[in-house]
């Protein structure tokens, strides 16, 4: 029987020949992260073994959560974790002004490479299933124990096969894409097991679109998701990526659970209503759903393309008088591209806040929150009750284009409306 791409590299990683879905295993993996919530309860765990770091070099420490520092508390987890890289010599500790949200920052700086296994105590760490890895998150405890030993255990996933096809239309990204597969299986429909995405479709997806439909596996109940290596993918790793990899492709008899086919064709784009990321709806039936914030960010949709999107929808135009909208670039880099490409001052002109990178609002954090009966458009992950503020406060998920184009009408509102 063939492997699929997650059991090729749990298969290497734990020096077997082959394995298949539900074997348990102990695996090395390639790079430890945490970030400033749950790297202060790793590096406890960490101190409890008694043993030195396994490799400065493969740990990455991000505060990127509640960084700047909105407070006491969190100033101290900050320190917690600063003073751990300091005394361990972490290469890979990114500090305020050099830091960003830690799923971008991390592909971007050559972090993560194809073939490799990356776990971090995020739950969002499978994002780089992007670039062909395997990546997925952990509990604090399991990361403190992998910062000591350079392994973790695995109970190989079962894996889905998403077969995409056809073209994107117009103003249908990444994001439309994972809310749409997500509306279809529900939060739990691929519950610990891997999504594997595959067919003349993957080409149609930029690399930023990767990066949103493997963030929100997680949001389908998933283990990871992950992609094969195309010219896309060497384009982005080659001046990042400077270590030998060794990307990974399914076996054509690797076996499946179920396979789902999405004609992206046949997209539009959608809304993800509260309060899961499987209450689906298209944007363009969002007309009478008045909005008070629009958010365009996050280790979801925070990158380059994304604020690229949100300019061109808000260029020339005004933010509606009603609505707040916070735009959040991931890393500095991303920052000063934004900037040279004008973005920035077409957010300030339209009537938006810019700000340093963070993932603040996307968690109820800071910068951001909302009081009780306001509601918010956003490029974030998760709209659970209670997610960004009030637990009477309601979060629609959406792509950049979408979130951009309702930021200037006040409404719900489908791109192709504003963009005519």
């Amino acid at each position: 029987m063939g492997m699929t791409m997650t059991e090729k590299i749990l298969a290497k990683h734990a020096g077997r020949p082959e394995v298949s879905a539900g074997d348990l295993l102990v695996s090395q993996v390639d790079l430890v992260l945490a970030n400033d919530i749950t790297g202060p309860p790793a590096i406890n765990e960490f101190k409890k073994i008694g043993k030195p770091v396994f490799d400065k070099n493969k740990i990455a420490l991000v505060p990127d959560h509640f960084s700047p520092c909105k407070d006491i508390k969190a100033a101290t987890m900050c320190k917690t974790m600063r003073d751990f890289a300091r005394e361990n010599e972490i290469k890979n500790y990114f500090e305020v002004g050099r830091m960003g949200i830690e799923h971008t920052l991390l592909p971007d700086n050559g972090l993560v490479a194809p073939g490799e296994i990356v776990i971090g105590a995020d739950s969002h760490t499978c994002t780089y299933g992007a670039v062909n890895a395997l990546s997925t998150g952990m509990g604090s405890t399991d990361i403190g124990c992998a910062m000591a030993s350079g392994t973790s255990w695995f109970k190989v996933p079962a894996a889905i096969k998403v077969e995409l096809t056809g073209k994107l239309p117009r103003f249908v990204k990444g994001k439309d894409v994972i809310l749409t597969l997500i509306g279809m299986i529900g939060v739990d429909g691929a519950r610990y097991q891997s999504l594997e995405f595959c067919g003349d479709g993957v080409a149609e997806l930029e690399m930023a679109d990767r990066f949103t439909i493997c963030n929100m596996a997680i949001e389908a109940g998933a283990k990871n998701g992950i992609f094969p290596v195309d010219e896309k993918t060497k384009a982005y790793l080659k001046g990042r990526v400077d270590r030998d990899w060794q990307g990974v492709e399914a076996d054509a008899d690797a076996n499946y659970v179920r396979e789902i086919k999405i004609e992206l064709d046949k997209l539009v784009p959608v809304v993800a209503y509260p309060h899961l990321p499987e209450n689906t709806h298209p944007a363009a039936e969002g007309r009478d759903i008045k909005i008070d914030q629009v958010v365009v960010g996050s280790c979801t949709n925070g990158r380059l393309e994304d604020l690229a999107q949100a300019a061109e929808v808000l260029k020339g135009r005004k933010v509606h008088p009603s609505v707040r909208c916070i735009i959040i670039p991931a890393t500095q880099e991303i920052y000063k591209e934004a900037m040279k490409l004008g973005y920035i001052d077409t957010f300030i002109d339209a009537g938006a806040a810019v700000s340093t990178p963070t993932c603040g609002p996307c968690l109820g954090g800071y910068m951001g929150i909302l009081a009780a009966g306001e509601r918010a458009v956003s490029t974030t992950n998760r709209n659970f009750r209670g997610r960004m503020g009030h637990v009477d406060s309601e979060v629609y998920l959406a792509s950049p284009y979408t979130a951009a184009a309702s930021a200037v009408t006040g409404y719900i509102t489908s791109p192709e409306e504003v963009m005519k």
